[in-house]
């Protein structure tokens, strides 16, 4: 019984290490896409800067929100909540 307690403890932290890896490249990816399009909008039109940046900032906050997700859930799983 303790071996297979173990075995799924094992595959618990793996799971959770696999999900946060996933889940950061995947929020690097998108956050540097998001900022190479606001930069280039402001550098085609400087006047919506103000709009644009407003608009990046929260678009980047929603994207880091998915990892701050997958690190709940690999608390859960984890069993440290």
């Amino acid at each position: 019984m303790e071996a297979e307690a173990l075995k799924f403890f094992i595959a618990c932290v793996t799971a959770a290490g696999f999900g946060i890896a996933i889940a950061a490249f995947g929020c690097g990816i998108g956050q540097g896409l998001g900022l190479k399009s606001a930069v280039e909008g402001i550098a085609r039109n400087p006047e919506s800067s103000g709009k644009v940046t407003v608009t990046m900032i929260i678009g980047l906050a929603l994207i880091e929100s998915l990892v701050i997700y997958a690190l709940i859930i690999s608390f859960l799983l984890l069993g440290k909540i």
